[in-house]
């Protein structure tokens, strides 16, 4: 594990991130939750408005989870490991995507 700390570290900075943007999201939407406007110009502002917060909390949502299932491989010394062979996942590849649980020969046959 020791191994893997500074990434540990990013990714817990970056979930704290996340939680406090959120949490932001769930407000802003919260707000938004009152009638809509009389003018149907605003109406759909309002609606657009609504989508974006929707679309961004979605987004949020899977990078925590991805977030939270990368510091469980950290934690229970999975993390490094190819999922699909069981080969290492290069380190280069690890500085770039921390949340990857393919090495680059399974992660290419999951894209195709």
């Amino acid at each position: 594990m020791k191994k893997y700390a500074a990434i540990r570290q990013k990714l817990l900075q970056r979930r704290e991130l996340l939680v406090k943007r959120m949490q932001e999201i769930a407000q802003q939407q919260q707000r938004a939750e009152g009638p809509l406007s009389q003018d149907f110009a605003e109406q759909a502002t309002e609606r657009e408005h609504e989508e974006v917060l929707d679309a961004l909390g979605e987004a949020g949502r899977l990078e925590l989870s991805q977030i939270n299932r990368t510091l469980e491989r950290i934690d229970s010394d999975e993390y490094g490991i190819c999922a699909e062979c069981g080969e290492p996942i290069a380190e280069a590849r690890l500085e770039v995507l921390p949340n990857s649980e393919y090495c680059i020969s399974c992660a290419e046959r999951h894209d195709h």
